[in-house]
């Protein structure tokens, strides 16, 4: 292994490791879940110790934000292994399956894979739980997975996504030689803090001495704080507006053509298969992470043309605004809080001409509902009430009162089985179109959760 994992007593060996995919799933959904926070770094670190910190092993690329991570650390791998670089990436939460946080070229663990990953790190696990004031969670178990998998690999670069915050997740025992910062907006304010400020300090915990800081264009106050940050450790700040930016977007059949302004050069006539400006902007921040990451003696010359614009075009991001049906349309979207909400809306807006557009919205029950419903309102014809089998989802007939004060009795219907609610909103989508140069749509958001059910339900796109 790339890694030297320290050796345990006979006493801490796992008597009988997993054997199956759902046996390491089971084992680290026993653990503290990812809602459950305890903010300190000293379980996470002891367990990297053990395993003989394979986060040191390689560079990093850490990002964090409010919402566009998991977008542009795909968009970031895909463009780093063009350069014929071997990635790490991990991401959080996932989609439809456990496994999908963690890959490596581009490609997510197999279950052999990822019950081999447990098993390696699972005898460490009980060490720390044995020394530690709390056990480690299930989110700090799956980083020591991800971290000693790359190690193991090796691979040359890693592209890490925190959880939650930045300071005190689990993956900033990282540290991060480019540290991209996503927009900041208001999202788990009951961890992170009641304001955007509040929240950007925490997040700028990543950034650490003598790194190149790429971020996405801020408010005022939020920006105050990165800039306050990487005077601190002696980083060097760079923001897009000033440094980087898009320069034009065209819509195009299947995403949009880009034309963006990097730290080497300008770039144009690139296809992204994605929708919305929200994802150019994250397009521009991965470009510029990747010239900040290969640096060198050739810093001032542009990244060759040909190798982004292929790049670009081979860009996933599975669950964001996401076509997976035709006739009606289907598209899946994660928007969880209404900064992501306002986001997709316009999306829907620039690139599509849906009518009607039936929503299925699914929330969380810690989320900002009613920020998330009034970002949708003026964009949905019909919504149709829902949940997915989480405990933490906010039950449909309560959802459905709260929906009610934004959208109305006569544009709403509550339909607790998540199956049921897609048939229903597909029916409405259909008999409702009535426009020759348009057809009706659905859109499932609400939560990462929902789209993942959704996705496992509708087989993925076909």
């Amino acid at each position: 292994m790339g890694q030297v994992m320290t050796e345990l007593p006979e006493e801490h060996v796992v008597a009988r490791p997993a054997q199956t995919f759902a046996e390491a799933e089971e084992a680290l959904l026993s653990r503290w879940p990812e809602t459950r926070l305890e903010p300190s770094l000293d379980r996470i670190r002891a367990f990297v110790e053990l395993l003989g910190d394979p986060q040191a092993a390689y560079p990093v690329i850490h990002l964090t934000g409010t919402n566009g991570k998991t977008s542009t650390s795909r968009m970031i791998d895909t463009l780093l292994r063009a350069f014929d670089l071997r990635t790490g990436r991990f991401t959080s939460p996932h989609v439809e399956k456990m496994s999908e946080r963690i890959s490596i070229d581009g490609e997510q663990l197999s279950d052999e894979q990822f019950v081999e990953a447990f098993n390696d790190v699972a005898p460490y696990t009980h060490v720390v739980d044995a020394d530690q004031p709390h056990p480690l969670s299930f989110f700090e178990s799956v980083v020591g997975m991800a971290l000693a998998k790359f190690a193991e690999a090796p691979v040359d670069v890693a592209v890490i996504e925190v959880g939650m915050g930045g300071g005190w997740d689990a993956t900033n025992v990282a540290d991060g030689a480019v540290a991209v910062i996503t927009p900041i907006a208001m999202d788990h304010a009951a961890y992170l803090g009641s304001s955007p400020a509040a929240i950007a300090r925490e997040k700028a915990g990543i950034i650490k001495p003598g790194a190149t800081v790429v971020s996405a264009s801020q408010t005022p106050d939020v920006l105050e704080v990165l800039v306050e940050r990487a005077d601190e450790v002696g980083a060097t700040l760079l923001v897009e507006g000033r440094d980087f930016g898009v320069l034009v977007t065209t819509a195009a059949v299947g995403g949009q053509v880009l034309s963006l302004k990097g730290l080497r050069g300008e770039y144009d006539d690139l296809f992204l298969p994605l929708y919305g400006a929200h994802q150019a902007q994250n397009a521009v921040l991965a470009l510029a992470a990747v010239e900040a990451f290969l640096g060198g003696a050739d810093a001032d010359t542009p990244l060759g043309d040909e190798l982004v614009r292929a790049a670009f075009a081979e860009v996933t991001s599975p669950g964001r605004l996401e076509l997976v049906r035709r006739s009606p349309t289907i598209v899946l979207d994660a928007a969880h809080n209404p900064h992501g909400a306002t986001a997709t809306a316009a999306a829907l807006e620039e690139a599509f001409t849906f009518s009607p557009l039936i929503g299925v919205i699914g929330v969380m029950g810690d989320k900002d509902v009613e920020g998330v419903l009034a970002a949708f309102e003026p964009h949905l014809d019909r919504v149709v009430i829902t949940q997915n089998s989480q405990p933490r989802a906010m039950r449909a007939a309560r959802l459905g009162e709260m929906a009610t004060e934004v959208f109305g009795e006569d544009r709403l219907t509550v339909v607790p089985d998540l199956a049921t609610a897609i048939d229903v909103a597909a029916a409405l989508a259909e008999s409702e179109s009535t426009d020759s140069l348009s057809s009706g749509a659905v859109l499932i958001t609400g939560s990462v959760v929902t789209v993942g059910e959704a996705r496992v339900l509708l087989g993925g796109p076909k």
